[in-house]
């Protein structure tokens, strides 16, 4: 994943692959304690830290955010650690990893077992500001499943290797979307969701951005498009969505680590495109 700021020329330093090994096994370490955590606060009222007209923030978000904290940067401490919870060790490593600790945090709240955990590594490019996603791992504890991928290694769902879908055609196409979090994002994408319905099989709104890239990753679904997804949300399953043989198009926007992104199976970009498109044009867009 590529994030474009103020340009500032450095040299590229790869990780060793006996690290990217190392920095995978910890990820999911991570990963799994923070979903143990998620597991065992199922089903107990949540203390809520903070509200907005969209959101929740939760003490527990905070929590699993120290827990990855602490394996991570222990396991390779000149690293540095952008998370939605914050931020931690070496701000100016050429290492980076990004996380949330609970993606889903709504769902999680009201009792839906549908949330994760998801964690990115990035690689400073040769441009300072420049960020390349090298490890991706997100976890479902509620269904045990672990998406996994490395740089130069395919993507994999519990161990056994995922790819996306073969299918084409929109009427036989599952499309998930998202509103993210402002009323921005609703109004612009209320009429694409209004225009896809009647054209795809099926359209789903998950309530988690990092699952719904995994769902693509693994041809569960077919396409996902969302407008004001965070950095955190998206860098590990897009990834991920990547070495499954898909396409994880996105381009920053305004606002801090904000993202407009259309990920899918490699053949459904340029239709969803079209439809969204003539959409946002009829409603003013």
């Amino acid at each position: 994943m590529r994030i474009l700021q103020k340009e500032t020329k450095k040299p590229r330093r790869q990780i060793r692959t006996g690290d990217l090994r190392k920095a995978l096994a910890c990820a999911v370490r991570a990963a799994r304690m923070a979903g143990a955590l998620m597991r065992r606060n199922q089903s107990v009222a949540k203390k809520i830290n903070s509200r907005s007209r969209y959101d929740i923030k939760l003490e527990l978000d905070v929590r699993c955010q120290k827990i990855i904290e602490r394996i991570l940067l222990r396991a390779f401490p000149g690293s540095g650690l952008l998370g939605e919870e914050g931020m931690a060790g070496v701000a100016e490593s050429n290492l980076r990893w990004v996380v949330d600790p609970i993606d889903g945090t709504v769902n999680f709240t009201y009792g839906v077992p549908h949330a994760c955990v998801s964690i990115a590594l990035q690689e400073r490019g040769e441009r300072a500001a420049d960020y390349s996603t090298i490890v991706g791992v997100v976890y479902d504890p509620f269904c045990g499943e672990l998406w996994t991928a490395a740089r130069g290694a395919p993507a994999r769902l519990n161990g056994k290797i995922i790819h996306v879908s073969a299918r084409k055609k929109l009427d036989v196409a599952i499309v998930a979307i998202g509103f993210s979090k402002d009323a921005a994002s609703l109004r612009v994408n209320l009429p694409v969701f209004n225009a896809l319905v009647p054209r795809v099989l099926k359209i789903r709104m998950t309530g988690s951005a990092a699952l719904s890239l995994a769902y693509v990753a693994g041809g569960r679904f077919d396409a996902y498009l969302e407008s004001g997804v965070r950095i955190w949300d998206i860098a590990a399953a897009g990834f991920i969505l990547e070495r499954a043989g898909g396409e994880f198009w996105r381009r920053p926007i305004s606002g801090e680590h904000r993202y407009e992104m259309l990920a899918n199976n490699g053949w459904l970009r340029r239709k969803v495109e079209r439809v969204a498109r003539e959409a946002r044009m009829e409603g003013g867009f």
